[in-house]
């Protein structure tokens, strides 16, 4: 008769194994967590409510597809739209820092990696919905890459977001040490070559485009400024005007140096809302405004009513 499987206080030690090889593939800090827990394992309402904004516009633009109600040109339409969502899920990864600076709440760093990695999606089937458009012709949709510098700085944007996301996990931070910092700054340039290829997929109008890069403007301003200043009113009302004037600077020099467009008209309609109406310096100022109004009230909230949600440990 063979030997009974030693125990540990009476759980055969075959089953102690599998529970702790089990442990470190789905408990905290382990192989994967359910990117509806926080580190500790248990439910976060903030990060439920992030997945669920995060899976929102894929739901839609599947909803829409299956009604029918996408352009003649379904694929084209689905390329357009996940490429604007992947520039907007870029710049809220970036306020998080902003955010959890000016409003006091450390538990928003939680959010940045599901945002990242959120963009880093919208990015790789803004790619495959392109090569789809092409007939998956592999080498065709090369040497446009190759050929057209549009897309030649839109695929170094896509391969950037797929090292990112790839590295974004715990044991990359781990094994990657002090250069996992140095790799993930990269997302600065990355930022800059994705609006630059947004720039030059629109045509003549280029409002879309201009928006995302007065509010990464924002971002980056917010980033260099003194750290006495971060928080205050004064500060982040200096950050808004400086933001919108950068806005107005930026769309200027688009239309002076790479279109035919008069671009002093342009800067005028800064001034006045034509039958447009307001030009995309007014909604980053708007928005810079916002936060500070925010910050304002935010300091007036109760926090003992708000809960584990937000509060700061």
């Amino acid at each position: 008769m063979s030997n009974p499987i030693p125990t540990t206080s009476g759980v055969p030690a075959r089953s102690v194994r599998s529970k702790t090889a089990a442990g470190r593939r789905s408990g905290p800090g382990g192989w994967f967590t359910a990117p509806w827990r926080d580190r500790s394992g248990r439910l976060s309402a903030g990060k439920t409510l992030c997945l669920a904004g995060c899976c929102l516009p894929a739901v839609y633009m599947t909803g829409q597809w299956c009604l029918g109600d996408f352009t003649s040109r379904p694929l084209n339409q689905a390329m357009l739209m996940t490429g604007v969502w992947a520039v907007w899920f870029l710049l809220l990864s970036l306020a998080v820092s902003p955010a959890r600076a000016i409003f006091g709440l450390p538990k928003l760093i939680q959010l940045r990696r599901m945002l990242g990695l959120t963009a880093a999606f919208y990015t790789v089937a803004h790619l495959i919905f392109y090569i789809a458009m092409e007939g998956f012709n592999l080498l065709f949709v090369a040497s446009e890459i190759i050929h057209r510098f549009y897309l030649t700085i839109g695929f170094i944007a896509v391969l950037g977001f797929v090292a990112l996301a790839v590295t974004s996990t715990d044991a990359s931070i781990r094994s990657l040490g002090k250069r996992w910092k140095t790799l993930h700054r990269l997302i600065y340039p990355i930022a800059i070559l994705s609006l630059w290829h947004f720039f030059l997929t629109q045509k003549i109008d280029v409002t879309l485009a201009v928006l995302p890069t007065g509010l990464f403007l924002w971002l980056m301003l917010w980033r260099g400024m003194p750290a006495s200043m971060e928080r205050t009113l004064s500060g982040l009302f200096v950050l808004a005007v400086l933001a919108g004037a950068g806005t107005i600077l930026t769309e200027y020099a688009w239309y002076a140096l790479a279109t035919f467009v008069p671009a002093s008209r342009v800067l005028a309609a800064n001034w006045h809302f034509g039958r447009l109406g307001p030009r995309p310096s007014f909604w980053v100022t708007l928005d810079g405004l916002a936060v500070m109004v925010a910050a304002l009230l935010w300091r007036w909230v109760p926090r003992a009513r708000l809960g584990g949600l937000l509060s700061p440990r």
